[in-house]
């Protein structure tokens, strides 16, 4: 059977419960044929593609349902802990650890032991001083020391699209500047998650490629770095750094436009294709399962579908979720 044989062969049919409780070990290459909507048997998504399903519900409702070792990684930017409160909601700074945590124990449960948890999170301010809360930074020693996970690495998305904030502190008093940087720890349920920096290279600075070019006479610096020959070889591009420059200003992006002609709500808070896109790339395997439990305008869906990956998201509110179709070409007009 090819791909698409095996998909439809399939296809309708239910998981018993049973079934869910146990993990990718125990059925082998069987969990890989299977549609991902099939894991949530009986649940109907808003709608799903040839590679995913999105579903209007609670994130954490949705990780319950999977089977435990079935996901290659969950990529995932919750709301953050902010002093003024969204639309789509976030949770005081007080309580923020205590109310990830859950979702966290869930998504170390359906995690392959050499899976990846990648969460782009923001710092803030403490409230009515030009102090800087501590919570992202609780959050991930509670993430390791309660939850079990490693901290593969930090990685840090820059943003120079972001704007001047708190307006008080930055551009009134003048006594803070521009906050531009998010933090994605890159989490695992073990010290070695599966990856490869091959699938993220990128293009050589002109200084390397003139070396390669010309050679590199080897020896050691005084950094104390072995520059060896090895050093002159081209493998088809540069290593990234963990600093990810990613702009996120897309006010006249095909999303908006669509959402507009449609009448159909904008989610207000959404992160570069890029950010999903690299770590993708970098954690996962073609036709791996991606999770995003607080996907918004899904746009790890879409990178995944993109990339061949499997994908299941999560949105709790059904706008969103209709609206986030136009990113695989749905008109949000046609279902629920």
């Amino acid at each position: 059977m090819n791909e698409l044989e095996e998909e439809a062969a399939f296809e309708g049919a239910d998981i018993p419960p049973e079934r869910l409780a146990k993990s990718e070990e125990d059925f082998g290459p069987l969990f890989e044929s299977f549609h991902p909507a099939q894991y949530l048997a009986g649940e109907d998504p808003v709608y799903r593609t040839q590679r995913g399903a999105a579903y209007a519900r609670h994130g954490l409702d949705m990780l319950t349902l999977l089977p435990k070792a079935s996901v290659e990684a969950v990529i995932t930017s919750p709301p953050y802990a902010l002093e003024f409160k969204k639309e789509y909601g976030n949770v005081d700074k007080s309580d923020y650890v205590r109310w990830l945590l859950p979702f966290a124990r869930e998504i170390k449960r359906i995690l392959k032991p050499d899976g990846s948890f990648i969460l782009n999170i923001g710092g803030s301010y403490n409230p009515g001083a030009p102090s800087r809360s501590l919570y992202h930074f609780k959050l991930l020693i509670a993430l390791c020391d309660e939850i079990g996970f490693h901290l593969a690495q930090e990685c840090f998305w820059f943003n120079p699209a972001k704007l001047p904030a708190p307006a008080e502190w930055v551009n009134v008093q003048r006594i803070r500047i521009k906050d531009s940087v998010e933090y994605v720890w890159w989490l695992s349920p073990n010290s070695r998650p599966y990856a490869n920096n091959n699938n993220v290279l990128v293009p050589y600075s002109a200084d390397m490629k003139r070396l390669i070019e010309k050679g590199y006479r080897a020896k050691l610096r005084p950094s104390g770095h072995n520059i060896t020959p090895k050093f002159q070889k081209d493998h088809g591009g540069a290593i990234p750094s963990n600093l990810l420059i990613r702009g996120n200003n897309e006010s006249n992006s095909d999303y908006i436009k669509t959402c507009r002609k449609f009448g159909v709500k904008v989610h207000p808070a959404r992160y570069p294709y890029a950010l999903p896109e690299f770590y993708i790339k970098l954690v996962t395997r073609p036709n791996g399962l991606v999770v995003d439990p607080f996907a918004g305008s899904n746009i790890t869906g879409r990178a995944a579908e993109d990339q061949g990956r499997r994908w299941l998201s999560a949105e709790i509110n059904l706008e969103y979720v209709r609206a986030s179709g136009i990113r695989i070409g749905l008109n949000p007009t046609e279902f629920r």
